[in-house]
């Protein structure tokens, strides 16, 4: 059985209050920061690309199409699917010229490889002092508790330095309560500084792991590989014997 613990209120002063605040502190910090960095270029907003608009425009059309192939007769999505991915004249189709050229001209901007730079310095260097700061000072810290009961699939996430499994999962480390601060911020960040948000770190977490870097004729030849390898399956014959299942449900209710 999970073990009840009674926290005293100096982790709340001495480590709960001060980690909280000093996480905002960075992230405001690290946002005027990254808005001084910025290359004169950037930071005055020019008009966007109408070539690049309609591109990505397809690529969310297209993606759409991927998603809900479920809920169109196969004669549909065969047509729409022919419509995107022709290799003669579909709207995700690329040329390979085309493609080199855009790749090329991506790596020889001098200006987008020092801006993607100067964003993830701005992104690495701080959180990198911030988890030491964390880990040095408050690790093994039981720091709050949830207040509703959760499954043990979630120890491994909220107690995160803390090698007891007989305490309850509600329990959140000091560790844990640092990682829920940098991702669960963003709502706060976003609220302060508006739409023009520089510290959303998923958002850049995911454009250096899978993003195109801002180039959508790669998003294309993605998107049309998506499109390409997906079977589909058309889910109308199956809704009849679906509605049967509920309604016995309801039934037995």
């Amino acid at each position: 059985m999970a073990e009840e613990l009674v926290l005293d209120t100096a982790i709340r002063d001495w480590v709960l209050v001060p980690l909280s605040v000093v996480m905002v502190l960075i992230g405001v910090l690290r946002y005027f920061v990254a808005k001084l960095m910025r290359s004169p270029s950037s930071s005055s907003s020019p008009s966007p690309d109408p070539k690049v608009v309609k591109e990505g425009q397809v690529v969310i059309r297209a993606r759409n199409l991927r998603m809900n192939a479920q809920y169109i007769p196969a004669k549909a999505f065969k047509a729409r699917k022919v419509y995107y991915t022709n290799e003669e004249n579909g709207l995700l189709h690329v040329p390979k010229e085309e493609a080199q050229k855009a790749q090329a001209a991506m790596f020889s901007d001098p200006n987008m490889a020092m801006d993607m730079m100067k964003k993830n310095l701005s992104m690495i260097v701080p959180q990198t002092l911030t988890f030491a700061w964390v880990n040095f000072f408050f690790s093994g810290f039981v720091a709050a508790k949830i207040p509703f009961p959760l499954t043990p699939r979630f120890r491994g996430m909220l107690q995160n330095g803390i090698d007891l499994s007989t305490v309850d999962v509600s329990y959140v480390s000091s560790r844990s309560w640092y990682f829920l601060n940098l991702f669960g911020l963003r709502g706060l960040f976003s609220l302060i500084f508006g739409e023009e948000n520089a510290t959303d770190d998923a958002q850049k977490m995911m454009q250096m792991g899978g993003g195109f870097g801002g180039n959508p004729t790669m998003g294309l030849a993605a998107e049309k590989d998506s499109l390409d390898i997906i079977q589909h399956d058309w889910a109308l014959p199956k809704m009849e014997h679906h509605a049967e299942e509920v309604l016995r449900k309801l039934l037995k209710k």
